[in-house]
């Protein structure tokens, strides 16, 4: 089997990494070798470069390497779990990645978002802040730039179920006609 990729993204606090975590699940359930990438792990470094805030060229530079390994390792499937503003980031991280991309954007109601948020940052008043404010910033970039190839809506749905229905949208595209 050819090795292919699947990139979770939309806003933050809007369960990228626990879905992409509850798809590897399920494919292994499924017996199907995957690795799951948490992107935000591989930017985490201080301080970044000059001119590259979110340190996204240490990202892709550890992503290629990370997703070389993998596949070289017989992983068929990947599973990444990160942001993309624009069709020039998935270009990017394809071209990173090495393998074909299928990118999924999970979307969230703002309520869902800011409940998601406030869970994850109770005591951190300025990070809160910061990602209650960047959450807004990057629906609207998001919508405008659409580089996603499936969407699901998992305002009111379950980490499982949502990785459930990830898989079933993602099948469904790559399923003969």
């Amino acid at each position: 089997m050819t090795a292919r990729a699947l990139l979770l993204t939309g806003t933050v606090g809007v369960g990228k990494t626990s879905v992409a975590a509850a798809v590897g699940d399920l494919l292994r359930e499924r017996q199907v070798a995957n690795a799951v990438v948490d992107l935000d792990e591989l930017r985490r470094a201080w301080p970044a470069a000059p001119g590259d805030r979110f340190n996204t060229t240490v990202m892709l530079a550890n992503l290629s390497a990370v997703a070389a390994n993998y596949v070289g390792a017989g992983f068929t499937t990947l599973v990444l779990a990160g942001v993309l503003e624009t069709s020039e980031d998935r270009r990017l991280h394809a071209e990173a990645v090495g393998v074909p991309v299928t990118v999924c954007r999970l979307v969230a109601d703002h309520d869902a978002v800011r409940r998601r948020l406030r869970g994850r940052h109770g005591d951190d008043h300025d990070g809160l802040a910061w990602h209650l404010h960047r959450s807004g910033e990057l629906a609207t970039i998001q919508d405008e730039s659409a580089v996603e190839d499936l969407r699901l809506d998992v305002s009111a749905v379950s980490v499982p179920d949502s990785a459930s229905r990830v898989l079933e949208l993602w099948d469904a595209r790559h399923s003969p006609a």
